[in-house]
């Protein structure tokens, strides 16, 4: 069975930063759902987005959660609204902390953490 958001992570994989247009009222969104959240229609598709947008918010991570990040932290969390207008929860690369500012341009990058996962980064434009 296929899930919603598997074209999403077919996109990561292959360098494309895909997300669902509503081809009833042009709407972009992520996260993946069933129907547009502007106008509740079921026609859509899976397009490639720009993969360019602005730091929206921004925090850095101390606190370990999980052992997995020791090696990483502090790392960086940012909320980047892309061009086409949704948010997305990511990473900055490529930066340091006191660089990595609201309003800043950003341009996606992918990161192959495993042979099935591969996350979509940001580097400041």
């Amino acid at each position: 069975m296929r899930t919603i958001d598997e074209p999403y992570w077919e996109g990561t994989r292959d360098g494309e930063l895909r997300i669902q247009h509503c081809l009833d009222c042009g709407k972009w969104w992520f996260p993946p759902n069933e129907f547009c959240p502007q106008c509740l229609g079921h026609h859509y598709e899976w397009a490639k987005a720009s993969g360019q947008g602005t730091i929206w918010s921004r925090i850095f991570m101390h606190q370990l959660y999980y052992r997995s990040f020791t090696a990483d932290a502090p790392y960086n969390i940012v909320w980047v609204a892309l061009d086409e207008g949704p948010m997305i929860t990511a990473n900055v690369v490529g930066s340091l902390h006191e660089d990595i500012e609201i309003g800043s341009r950003v341009t996606v990058e992918f990161d192959p953490v495993t042979d099935d996962v591969t996350l979509p980064r940001f580097r400041i434009i």
